[in-house]
This record gives C-alpha cells, sequence and structure tokens, in this order.
C-alpha cells in the first residue's frame, strides 16, 4: 500500500470489487470504465472504499469485458481480497484518460440544476442511473416524487456544466 492524498473532491469511480479471485489475493473489478488500455498503461495507485484507502496496482487483467482481475500490492491471501468486496474503486481525476469535446464525466452531472427549455426549474440530479440503453437522471425535486429524466436528444438540451445546469425538453407525461 502507498498513502497519496485523496478526496471525494479529487477521484472519480471506475469501479467496483465483486470477489476474489484465486488464491494469491486477487480481486475482480466490475469496471464502469471502457478505458481499460488507459488503467493498464498509466495508473499505479487505486483508492478503494469511503476512506480512499490507497493501494499500488501491481497487474490488471481483462477477465471478460466489463471485469478486471487486479493485482494489488499487500494483498497476498484470498481472506484479505475477500474483504474488499463491495468496495468502490477509484483513481485521481487528474490521472483519467483526457475526454474528446462533448464527453463528461458521469459524476459532473450529480447536483446539476435540472431546468426545462421553458425556463421552469425541476430540480437537481441525485442520481446517474446506467440502464444500458442510455443514462437515466434521477432528479430530485421539491414536494414531489423523483423524476426519471432519459439522457437522449430528444429530451436533453444542453449540459451547461459552467453554469451548473441540464436544459431539458419535457415530453408529455414524462413527469407524471
Amino acid at each position: 500500500m502507498t498513502e497519496q492524498p485523496a478526496t471525494p473532491d479529487t477521484t472519480i469511480l471506475i469501479g467496483q470489487i465483486v470477489a476474489a479471485f484465486g488464491v494469491r489475493g486477487q480481486v475482480k473489478m466490475k469496471a464502469i470504465t471502457a478505458q481499460v488500455d488507459h488503467l493498464r498503461r498509466r495508473i499505479r495507485t487505486l483508492y478503494l472504499g469511503p476512506k480512499l484507502q490507497a493501494y499500488t496496482l501491481k497487474s490488471l487483467i481483462e477477465h471478460k469485458p466489463g471485469l478486471l482481475i487486479l493485482t494489488l500490492e499487500g494483498l497476498t491471501t484470498r481472506e484479505q481480497a475477500s474483504e474488499l468486496r463491495g468496495q468502490d474503486v477509484a483513481i485521481l481525476e487528474t490521472q483519467a484518460a483526457p475526454l474528446a469535446e462533448g464527453e463528461y464525466f458521469i459524476h459532473q452531472l450529480y447536483g446539476l440544476k435540472v431546468v426545462a427549455d421553458t425556463g421552469d426549474e425541476i430540480g437537481s440530479v441525485a442520481e446517474v442511473l446506467e440502464t444500458g440503453a442510455n443514462e437515466v437522471l434521477v432528479v430530485k425535486r421539491d414536494g414531489k416524487p423523483d423524476g426519471l429524466i432519459p439522457m437522449i436528444h430528444d429530451v436533453v438540451q444542453a449540459l451547461d456544466f459552467a453554469g451548473g445546469r441540464v436544459v431539458v425538453h419535457l415530453m408529455p407525461g414524462l413527469l407524471d
């Protein structure tokens, strides 16, 4: 293990430990990033759990699409690896692969105000669901049940990160 400064504001989630793998302390990680090659080539330290405990990444193997086998320094037994089950895995945001124009990190959506193209404020992004087809914004609304807004072109008109808002076109019945 290595000690590196990391906070929730300086890290981004890349996956979650789902199980121990083998008997030598390796772990299986369900990846939520498509940048596996970048992780393999550039990342040396991973941050696990709510306390962002730093672990040196010794090796990374893509077991199946979206499922990685990690060897972390300091883990030598299955029991040690099993203790990490369920832990979130993060990297420093500064070490993430560069984004192309128009791309964003999912965590950047959290807390954005959701505003209709009519100017009405709807609420704020509380969660982002990944459904396979597209992401869905879970919008916390004052005095009303949470709303679900699909991240599709017909609905999301603009992502204004500088202004802290998402502009949406509300199709009839979308929030009913």
